[in-house]
């Protein structure tokens, strides 16, 4: 079943530097100042119910469009499950080893302090991220709360374009917790982190296939087997 994935919990929490690491096992709703817990619980992948949309849109949409915007969403997702579920198991393998491989030589990623990651889970096809949590975790633990700003968020996602636009599954887990960290960090005045996903080579479609909404989040950059992709000025940068 879908539902169930070993060692899936959400987003985890870490503080890179050499002295410790912050570990979360459970996000993301943002409650400030501190992060909070999933809706859903740990070692449980989300709701793959292709017609449920967790996003809030804003009242000023018209709702035929919106329902436009939803079925294109539908059918876009549709048609990746398939084709991730179709992917030939030694591709998959090579091309997570290969965006691993450049996630951990990356300077944006050696520089952080702290960051937040997801934990892959394999009955959904996402890209691995084994590694990069073994490499953080091999330094200290510290269990405690995040009262400080993050650098880098390592996203997933279902599909992706090089405009910044990702789409997910569908329970709008991450767009919320993306807008609530936003929020806090506006408040704060802390720097944004970097938003970075992580993408299969055929979750990685042409500008203009993925609608979205004011409520999708784009991410700053992609890593996908053939590098590093950077969208925004800030992973330019970087």
């Amino acid at each position: 079943m879908l539902h169930r994935c070993r060692a899936r919990a959400g987003m985890l929490m870490m503080m890179c530097s050499a002295k410790q690491v912050v570990l979360l096992t459970q996000a993301p709703t943002l409650a400030a100042p501190s992060i909070a817990t999933l809706s859903h619980p740990a070692n449980v992948c989300p709701s793959q119910d292709p017609n449920r949309s967790f996003v809030t849109m804003t009242t000023n949409n018209d709702p035929r469009e919106v329902e436009a915007i939803f079925q294109r969403k539908r059918s876009l997702r549709s048609k990746l499950r398939k084709e991730l579920q179709n992917m030939d198991p030694i591709r998959r393998s090579e091309e997570d080893i290969a965006i691993q491989s450049i996630v951990l030589g990356a300077p944006w990623f050696q520089a952080s302090k702290i960051l937040c990651a997801y934990i892959s889970c394999a009955a959904l096809r996402e890209v691995d991220t084994s590694r990069i949590i073994s490499e953080v975790l091999s330094k200290p633990v510290e269990v405690m709360e995040v009262g400080d700003p993050l650098d880098l968020f390592i996203l997933p996602g279902l599909v992706f374009d090089k405009s910044g636009r990702r789409l997910g599954r569908g329970g709008g887990y991450y767009d919320l917790f993306l807008a609530k960290y936003q929020e806090l960090a506006k408040k704060k005045k802390w720097k944004q982190p970097l938003h970075v996903a992580l993408s299969y080579s055929l979750q990685i479609v042409k500008e203009g296939d993925i609608a979205v909404t004011s409520n999708d989040v784009p991410v700053d950059a992609l890593v996908s087997p053939a590098g590093y992709i950077p969208i925004s000025q800030v992973a330019s940068d970087r």
